[in-house]
This record gives structure tokens, C-alpha cells and sequence, in this order.
């Protein structure tokens, strides 16, 4: 069960801007729970794909994600009990992913795995809709975003580093088609939520938006403590 006075750190962001690593990065600094909220969705393109479930058969999608038997350890993602880590950065899941992300069937089902995840001492959670739809009062929320360009480099990088073939020019129109995507869906589409903090990482390092990341939640930590008690 899902424990709601846990603090939770939203970072939403597109495609290859960053929310990842920087999030991966803050909660261990904080010694928190992580939730890649995207690999949630990857993973149950990859199970689909695997079991050969029709694309537009947004029933046997959600059932798919419903059955999910998935965890995470570190960066390492599990499902069942497969490391499957690289398996689901593949663009093919990717763009299925993103694709499957647009039925309501499919968020509703694994709106309920997300919520668990929330658990002492604290969680960061990264995705699309994680600061506006699965966690709207969290204290820190958080959108990171970048150029096309940038992020098609960074994707470009990951690719080749993990033993992928890439083309630059297919990954910036395959992220610019995925971008409309996200903010063009009717569920849950990719937006700032109304009090997040905007952080572009174009140029700027991980460790420096990771930095500011933590410098933002001390602040909230302590504008909290400050707050009367309820009743008072």
C-alpha cells in the first residue's frame, strides 16, 4: 500500500531530456525509492510485443499491464525475473510505448503499480504526467526540458554506447513525432503542472540539474516545516 505523507519528487520531462539520470541521481542522494514511470509503459510494450497483442486492441493492451510482474533494482529493470534494462530502451518499444500511452485502459491500469511506490522514507518519480496526474501534491515538482537537437544527441549517444545502431536524422524526427504525441493526446498529455519548476538541461550537466534539484527540495523541506499545524 501506498504511504501518502512519504514525500515524493516529481520530474517530468520528453524524450532524452535528462529526467532519468537526474532523477536516478537525487534519489540516491536522498536515499529514496525511484519510480521510472516510463518503463512501466515500455515494459508493457515489450511484454505485448513479445505475446504479439494487437496494437489497437486497447483492451488486451490493458490487460497486458495489468499482469505485469515487473521491479526495479538500481538502474536495472526486471520483468519477471529477466533483466530486460536494454531490451526496453530499443526504439521499436519506445515508440510503442508512446503509442499505447494514448489509451485510457492502459494508464488506468497501471495507475494503481505507480501510486505503490510511494513508500518511507521518500520516492522520485520520473515520467510525462507524474507532477500533474499520479502524484498533484507532491511538494517538489519539477520539468526538465531540452532542445530536440540536444535530446536526439543524447539518444544518439545512449544508442551507440549500449551497441545500437542509430541514425541522428531518424532519432530527431522520431522525437519530434513523439514530443506531438505526449502533448497532443487527450490523457494525461506531457505539460508543466501549474508549480513545477522549469529546468532547461541543454547545456547544463547532470550533476548541476541534480544540484538544483536538491537545493529546490531543502527550500520545500523547509517552507514545509514552517507551515502551522493543521487546525491551527
Amino acid at each position: 500500500m501506498p504511504n501518502s505523507k512519504a514525500p515524493v519528487i516529481t520530474i517530468d520531462g520528453p524524450t532524452a531530456s535528462g529526467k532519468g539520470t537526474v532523477a536516478h541521481r537525487v534519489a540516491l542522494a536522498l536515499g529514496f525509492h525511484y519510480l521510472d514511470s516510463g518503463a512501466l509503459y515500455r515494459l508493457t510494450a515489450l511484454a505485448a510485443l513479445r505475446k504479439e497483442v494487437d496494437f489497437s486492441d486497447e483492451h488486451a493492451l490493458a490487460k497486458t499491464a495489468t499482469a505485469l510482474h515487473c521491479h526495479f533494482s538500481g538502474e536495472h529493470v526486471f520483468l519477471a525475473n529477466e533483466d530486460v534494462s536494454a531490451a526496453i530502451r530499443a526504439e521499436e518499444v519506445g515508440n510503442a510505448a508512446s503509442r499505447i500511452a494514448t489509451f485510457p485502459a492502459v494508464r488506468q491500469a497501471l495507475f494503481g503499480l505507480q501510486l505503490n511506490f510511494r513508500q518511507p522514507p521518500g520516492l522520485v518519480a520520473d515520467g510525462r504526467d507524474m507532477g500533474t496526474v499520479i502524484f498533484p501534491h507532491a511538494p517538489l515538482k519539477v520539468f526538465l526540458t531540452a532542445t530536440a537537437e540536444a535530446r536526439a544527441e543524447r539518444r544518439y549517444k545512449q544508442l551507440i554506447d549500449k551497441g545500437f545502431s542509430a541514425n541522428m536524422h531518424d532519432l530527431l524526427q522520431d522525437l519530434n513525432e513523439r514530443d506531438a504525441r505526449d502533448a497532443n493526446r487527450p490523457i494525461a498529455p506531457l505539460k508543466p503542472a501549474e508549480d513545477a519548476f522549469l529546468l532547461d538541461t541543454s547545456h547544463m550537466s547532470a550533476e548541476k540539474a541534480v544540484n538544483q534539484v536538491l537545493y529546490w527540495f531543502a527550500a520545500a523541506k523547509r517552507r514545509d516545516e514552517k507551515k502551522p499545524p493543521a487546525g491551527h
